[in-house]
């Protein structure tokens, strides 16, 4: 009797020890790695700051979930830990590659990210468009930070956990899981800065919904084409189009080394007499510019053929952005101006592949 509650005490050490990297695990669950990189799920309210600030660590997330060790052996990791205002595309590069080695283990069935609110949309659409794993990777985050009432964040972590370890979400790529809605990366949008129920699809529909630990499934994810990550990532700039710019923000872009621009121009795409001749002057310079719309639903189209209407720019040379947000084309360009080599044919031809 002495030599097994000796053994069990050995146990239970050897899991206190390691629960900062994994929990002990049962050889019945499925294995899901969380990769935390900061954001409101891990920030409380400091007095000294008067406001929210990074304030825990990956375990002290993991910890916080009642219930999770019953849906899967977690391991944790701390990849950083800051507000996603301070994200770039160079760190989300790094955090590709990171998923891709941890997802190239066969007994992982998946990777939950947590990540703020305020670019998670943009972080998981350039992990959608570079990760080589076709396994499920759940974007996950928090609108209330966790000392607030109600805090949202250990829900959302036990219901991303729950769609990694679904068969009923299989080919879904990367999404973003919040308030108990599954999107899509490549359609996502956050409409609402402070409500919890902020993510969604638009006209393009939720991919499904969980509840009570089960996931009912409404749509297919779009498809997307896949890039490698460049060894530098090209400068592209997001420039808006407003009632009386002068497009001088476009020229200084140009002259100051951009290697690409968006525009976000108004209704169906279209843009103002004095910026048409500004990107006249940056397609002039081969930079390719790619053309997005303010307006949160539908596409930009050329249908308008007066200086500056969508026809007239498409017949410039200027890339047609579809649906896609001005950050997220901005992504995309980054991705394809390196592999089409300069050849400004070859940018239209694979953006355009790639919508």
């Amino acid at each position: 009797m002495r030599r097994l509650f000796i053994g069990f005490m050995l146990f239970s050490v050897a899991c206190f020890l390691f629960s900062g990297l994994a929990f002990c695990e049962d050889n019945k669950l499925p294995n899901v790695t969380v990769i935390t990189t900061g954001g409101t799920i891990a920030e409380k309210v400091s007095a000294k700051s008067g406001g929210a600030v990074p304030a825990l660590s990956g375990k002290d997330l993991i910890d916080a979930v009642p219930g999770l060790s019953k849906v899967a052996n977690i391991d944790v990791v701390n990849f950083c830990n800051i507000d996603s205002s301070q994200m770039t595309p160079e760190i989300w590069a790094n955090l590709s590659k990171t998923a891709d080695k941890i997802l190239s283990d066969p007994s992982v069935k998946g990777v939950v990210i947590t990540h703020g609110t305020d670019t998670m949309v943009d972080g998981a659409y350039f992990l959608n468009t570079t990760l080589k794993s076709d396994k499920p990777v759940v974007f996950v985050g928090a609108m209330r930070s966790a000392a607030e009432l109600s805090a949202d964040g250990p829900d959302n972590i036990l219901n991303a956990v729950t769609q990694v370890c679904s068969d009923n979400a299989k080919d879904w790529g990367v999404t973003v899981t919040m308030n108990q809605y599954i999107n899509s990366a490549r359609n996502v949008r956050k409409t609402q800065t402070t409500n919890v129920q902020t993510f969604n699809c638009g006209e393009e529909g939720y991919l499904g919904y969980i509840a009570m630990g089960k996931i009912k499934r409404f749509n297919d994810a779009p498809k997307q084409r896949k890039f490698d990550i460049p060894e530098k990532l090209p400068k592209v700039d997001v420039i808006a189009d407003f009632a009386g710019s002068d497009g001088s923000l476009i020229r200084y872009s140009v002259d100051n080394g951009s290697d690409g621009i968006v525009m976000i121009g108004v209704g169906a795409g279209n843009v103002n007499a004095e910026v048409y001749k500004a990107i006249q002057y940056a397609l002039g310079k081969n930079v390719p510019v790619v053309l997005t719309s303010r307006v949160f639903n539908g596409r930009v189209l050329p249908i308008y053929a007066d200086q500056g209407g969508g026809a007239t720019l498409q017949k410039a040379g200027v890339i047609l952005g579809g649906d896609l947000t001005p950050f997220k084309a901005r992504l995309l360009l980054m991705m394809v101006i390196p592999e089409a080599k300069g050849d400004m044919k070859k940018v239209r031809e694979i953006f355009k592949d790639s919508l």
